[in-house]
């Protein structure tokens, strides 16, 4: 990853909130936003863990900060973890993203959300999740499975298996509930 790559990363993940991300947008969103702030220490983590050199130099303070947010805001997303531009946390606590999952770009993450690997039985691995997704409060999305392009989960559904895109899912475990190509549950993707 560049500078360039991370600056591009910060500004779009600033821009789901509904801000350029520059100048004072990008500072008010910095020191007053809760998923804001935790997506750029997570993202400027990943950037110096992708090189050698600096992991072992500034790396190791910058995930000095980002475990203080991790315990003061209860979001868990590991650096490195592959997250595509436009990360949008809505909400204080208790997100877990497995170091090793896939997140497309302009997805929402709610509160309580657990996207997590499983180990054993039905699909074994780590969740790949599409672009444009919405998952609601207290989801759990479980397992070696892929979840489509524009789809949303419920709050508190239970996704085990995989589902294609512009699902609309709910219940536990997890169907379809319904389909849409509507985004109104993604905004400010810059599309």
């Amino acid at each position: 990853m560049t500078v360039s790559e991370l600056r591009s990363l910060i500004i779009a993940d600033l821009r789901r909130y509904g801000k350029s991300g520059r100048g004072v947008d990008f500072w008010r969103h910095f020191l007053l936003g809760v998923g804001s702030k935790y997506t750029i220490w997570f993202r400027i983590c990943s950037y110096l863990w992708s090189h050698k050199f600096l992991k072992y130099t500034l790396g190791i303070p910058c995930r000095l900060i980002l475990d203080h947010y991790r315990f003061k805001f209860g979001i868990e997303i590991m650096p490195g973890t592959a997250v595509g531009p436009g990360l949008y946390i809505g909400h204080f606590g208790s997100i877990i993203v497995s170091g090793r999952a896939k997140i497309g770009k302009n997805c929402n993450l709610s509160q309580n959300v657990t996207i997590g690997a499983k180990n054993s039985g039905g699909h074994p691995g780590v969740p790949v999740i599409g672009d444009n997704c919405y998952i609601g409060p207290g989801a759990k999305v479980i397992g070696g499975i892929t979840l489509g392009d524009n789809s949303v989960v419920g709050a508190n559904a239970v996704v085990t298996k995989d589902f294609p895109a512009g699902s609309i899912l709910g219940g536990v475990p997890a169907k379809v509930i319904g389909s849409s190509v509507d985004l109104s549950y993604v905004k400010n993707t810059g599309n």
